[in-house]
């Protein structure tokens, strides 16, 4: 069924600011939480946090003060949202734990965008990074076995493999490398800017995520492979931000917002087993039905340009986080051994030995890498790494159990 979130009646906004014991939520139980369901949390939370950010940026960008009014009334209710978002993970949860549904989260989205992606360029960035938070899962979880003795299948529920990608190693590329071509958004599909916003949210917090608990951490080689692996991220939302049309007016990117957050707690909404966060997810979009409309008509105010220049009247189909094996391994079996070369890709054992790729791979990865450490850690206890598989790695080099490729992604 169509839905047309400018013809829906949303929460009035004065209706919208809530008492402290309504905005502080009952955290969810993590031993019988459905992992979609955690991972729903994880990424509206993101979403959240870009929202109010950005909508501070604009604030820092804007002469007008009847316009920041209107901004900060609107950032204040995204900053309950994230509230009511963040909260939701429970005490008892640990770090490395949050940190697997962080990493799950990555995999099955990334694949979904991938998948009901119509731009080749966009597709192939989410393909490239999709590989690499792949091959977190494997590392976080090699360390929540030796950190906690929990098996991370446990966590992800078994809809996602938990085995090498491109080795972690193999991610840390010269910066420039991760520049890419910016779309344009008064050609590109509706899907595409959807896509662009979500995937930009999503991995820049868990970027801050992991720029905030690596630090508290509780032993040193945790402590390192979160520095590590937040310094990818960091290569993930300069190549994702990439994507995004610098064109784009404030209020075009204000309504695009928007339009993000109403078509993904409406995607949310249609797709949550969970009782109480269907409610939840059907309260925080008609909540933002009204900031969306609001956000048509600023743009109609200041710039004269209606909301269909920017946006589509009905959402794209809805987005489904589901399992997504078999994507996986065969983005795994034809670009495993790619990296990023400017706005391109490029198998590595095509570049040339002076490349600036090599060159910072022998600076960053001398002696020392955290995420290899873990792996060998692992394997030095336990006589192998550990995995899930449904069967054996599609790539022969990354079978072995027993010995952690420190080759493929960088040359043969």
């Amino acid at each position: 069924m169509k839905f047309s979130p400018f013809k829906e009646k949303g929460t009035p906004i004065e209706k919208q600011i809530q008492s402290w014991s309504e905005v502080i939520p009952q955290p969810y139980d993590k031993e019988n939480i459905d992992p979609y369901s955690k991972a729903r949390i994880i990424l509206m939370n993101g979403i959240e946090v870009e929202a109010a950010m950005f909508l501070h940026q604009f604030h820092r960008n804007c002469n007008d003060n009847d316009l920041r009014r209107q901004l900060a009334q609107s950032r204040f209710i995204e900053q309950l949202h994230q509230k009511k978002m963040n909260w939701q993970s429970p005490p008892d949860e640990s770090i490395l734990e949050t940190t697997i549904g962080y990493e799950q989260l990555a995999v099955d989205l990334t694949a979904w965008l991938a998948q009901n992606e119509p731009d080749k360029n966009v597709k192939a960035s989410l393909d490239f990074a999709l590989l690499e938070d792949f091959d977190h899962l494997y590392r976080y979880a090699n360390l929540l076995a030796m950190d906690e003795g929990i098996k991370a299948e446990k966590l992800v529920g078994k809809y996602t493999e938990i085995m090498p990608g491109r080795p972690t190693i193999a991610h840390h590329r010269h910066p420039k490398d991760n520049v890419k071509t910016h779309t344009d958004f008064k050609k590109a599909k509706i899907q595409t800017k959807l896509n662009t916003q979500i995937i930009v949210a999503g991995e820049q917090q868990t970027m801050n995520f992991y720029n905030n608990v690596g630090p508290i951490y509780k032993n040193s080689l945790g402590r390192d492979l979160y520095l590590e692996i937040a310094m990818v991220e960091e290569e993930h939302v300069t190549q994702y931000g990439s994507l995004l049309d610098p064109n784009a007016s404030w209020l075009e990117n204000m309504l695009l917002h928007e339009y993000t957050e109403c078509y993904l707690y409406y995607s949310f909404y249609q797709t949550e087993t969970d009782n109480k966060l269907k409610l939840l997810w059907e309260e925080q979009l008609n909540q933002e039905l009204t900031h969306l409309q609001t956000a048509a008509k600023l743009l109609e105010k200041y710039e004269k340009k209606s909301y269909l220049e920017v946006v589509e009247e009905e959402f794209p189909s809805i987005l489904e986080l589901k399992p997504n094996v078999e994507y996986v391994r065969e983005v795994l079996k034809n670009t495993v051994s790619f990296t990023n070369n400017e706005e391109g890709y490029i198998d590595v054992n095509e570049l040339s030995k002076d490349s600036r790729f090599i060159s910072h791979q022998k600076i960053i990865n001398n002696e020392y890498v955290p995420s290899h450490e873990v792996i060998q850690e692992h394997i030095k206890h336990e006589d192998k790494d550990y995995r899930f598989e449904v069967e054996k790695h599609p790539i022969k080099e990354l079978q072995n159990r027993k010995e952690d490729n420190t080759v493929i992604g960088i040359l043969k």
